[in-house]
């Protein structure tokens, strides 16, 4: 097989590790106000539609398997190569890394715009890129052992959030998810779609599959850490949906952060200031991924030094965050994103897999 990956055992990592890579791949700045978006479209019954788009996601990432057991030890872009040549090869290579690329400037761009929404009005923007470019620089020249372990450890320092959203509960009216299955398939299968900007970043197992220790148990893992973002997933759209009105929560931009916003201890008054700042820590795993997944692309065609990537990769994303300044151009800016990754997560995995399959057995029929 060309384009097989050679990795020393110092550079893989234990199977279980993936529960913590994909719940930290899939929780990022999405879950601020995903649920506005998904009431549009589905109404009381947006939680159906986030149970489908996960359904389809473990759909996905069974594929993916599928595909990746077809090749003893390679990565999504050795297999390109080996499927459509060096130059087609190399091209749809490209267009994946700069999804990838695009999905790191969309956190950035994302959570940015919530600091200086919700924390520091005044701050600069370029401020607050540059810290999460140089923390994301430090964690990338360390390799992926030291990425798994920001997964690691930022999933547990990350579980007192769940634990204060409880408190909305309080004031939850059940009548809101009533009636429930109101509304037609279409319009939960739209509700699924526009989940897309959320729940993507699973797709990062194309790449980091070679590296696993017992890839007999990696399907396990995989699909514990999609069920279990598909839990928190749930969670914070019962106590969404419950806790506003539909017309509150068609009018309001991150949900997620307006219940923490209610929420009021005897020792500190506005917690949503400490979540806010504190979902850097939940991020960080999110660009990490994403940037790590682009490296390998790029030094498979360009042969560079992670730093030189690191460089360009924050020279490009700096300037694009300089372009994006109003809450329009940010919003129309996610949905384009979400299009494309759409294309690039639920679509092209069945596009290579088949074509993966037909070669295959092309193969077979010849020798």
């Amino acid at each position: 097989m060309k384009n097989k990956l050679q990795i020393s055992t110092a550079q893989t990592f234990n199977a279980p590790l993936l529960f913590f890579v994909i719940c930290s791949a899939q929780i990022g700045v999405g879950i601020h106000g995903f649920q506005s978006i998904l009431y549009k479209n589905a109404k009381q019954d947006a939680w159906i539609s986030i149970i489908i788009s996960f359904a389809a996601a473990h759909l996905i990432v069974f594929i993916i398997f599928k595909t990746l057991e077809l090749y003893e030890s390679n990565d999504l872009y050795g297999i390109n190569l080996d499927l459509f040549g060096k130059y087609l090869g190399n091209i749809i290579n490209l267009i994946f890394i700069v999804y990838l690329g695009v999905a790191f400037f969309a956190i950035i761009v994302n959570y940015s715009e919530v600091i200086n929404t919700w924390v520091f009005p005044s701050l600069s923007p370029s401020f607050i890129t540059i810290t999460l470019l140089i923390s994301v620089s430090y964690a990338l020249t360390g390799g992926l052992r030291v990425i798994i372990g920001v997964c690691f450890f930022s999933f547990f320092l990350s579980l007192w959030i769940l634990i204060v959203l409880i408190f909305p509960v309080e004031y939850s009216n059940i009548n809101y998810l009533l009636p429930v299955f109101d509304n037609d398939f279409i319009s939960l299968l739209k509700g699924a779609y526009y989940m897309t900007f959320t729940i993507v970043g699973f797709e990062v197992l194309y790449v980091i599959y070679p590296y696993v220790k017992e890839k007999n148990k990696a399907k396990k893992y995989v699909h514990l850490g999609l069920l279990f973002t598909l839990a928190i997933y749930l969670f914070v759209m019962l106590i969404t949906l419950t806790f506003f009105s539909g017309e509150q929560l068609e009018k309001t931009i991150w949900a997620t952060l307006t219940l923490f916003s209610i929420i009021r201890l005897p020792f500190l008054e506005r917690i949503e200031l400490i979540t806010i700042c504190y979902w850097m820590m939940i991020i960080l795993p999110n660009l990490c991924l994403f940037a790590w997944s682009a490296y390998r692309g790029i030094d498979r065609i360009f042969k560079i030094s992670v730093k030189k990537f690191i460089f360009s990769l924050s020279l490009l994303v700096f300037i694009g965050s300089l372009l994006l300044k109003s809450r329009v151009d940010i919003n129309s800016f996610n949905n384009y994103f979400g299009n494309f990754a759409f294309c690039m997560v639920f679509i092209y995995p069945f596009l290579i897999y088949f074509i993966a399959l037909i070669k295959r057995k092309v193969f077979k029929r010849q020798s």
